[in-house]
């Protein structure tokens, strides 16, 4: 995973909002990305809601979300409307902004190991550095966390 106090890669992914999203135009806005697996699974569907829940709270706070995955615009698509998610989703096919932030990794389920998105989280301050990761992430509770910290910035 990526590390704190350096500067967050610069990226410019497509958006279910109907844009294309450049990390550096967010500036001086504090951004969350939360990169998660897959769409429509359990874990990835409660993250992603979560995160949707305290999307008024997160914007009250001047900080701006975005989840981030492999899958297709389409997917990304049916999933925020299936789930009513408020949260922009970016797809990332080709997963270079993934290999950058160092969240494509080797992983295993059931004694296979193969390579995907290890579920985790970066607060990126106004000025495009990495202020705090969580590598790793285990969904319940976790949206709160990151707001909370978002907050104190």
């Amino acid at each position: 995973m990526i590390a704190t106090d350096t500067n967050a890669p610069d990226f410019t992914l497509p958006s279910t909002d109907g844009a294309e999203i450049t990390l550096s135009a967010q500036q001086p806005a504090p951004v969350v990305l939360f990169f998660y697996p897959r769409d429509n699974t359990p874990g990835c569907t409660k993250e992603a809601i979560g995160f949707s829940l305290l999307a008024q709270e997160f914007a009250d706070a001047g900080v701006k979300v975005f989840g981030i995955s492999k899958d297709s615009m389409a997917s990304h698509d049916k999933f925020v409307a299936k789930k009513e998610l408020t949260i922009p989703l970016l797809s990332d096919e080709h997963g270079s902004v993934c290999e950058d932030y160092g969240v494509w990794a080797e992983k295993k389920m059931y004694g296979k190991t193969f390579m995907g998105i290890v579920r985790a989280t970066v607060l990126i301050d106004g000025t495009g550095k990495i202020l705090r990761t969580w590598p790793k992430v285990k969904v319940d509770g976790h949206a709160e966390e990151v707001l909370d910290a978002a907050k104190a910035l």
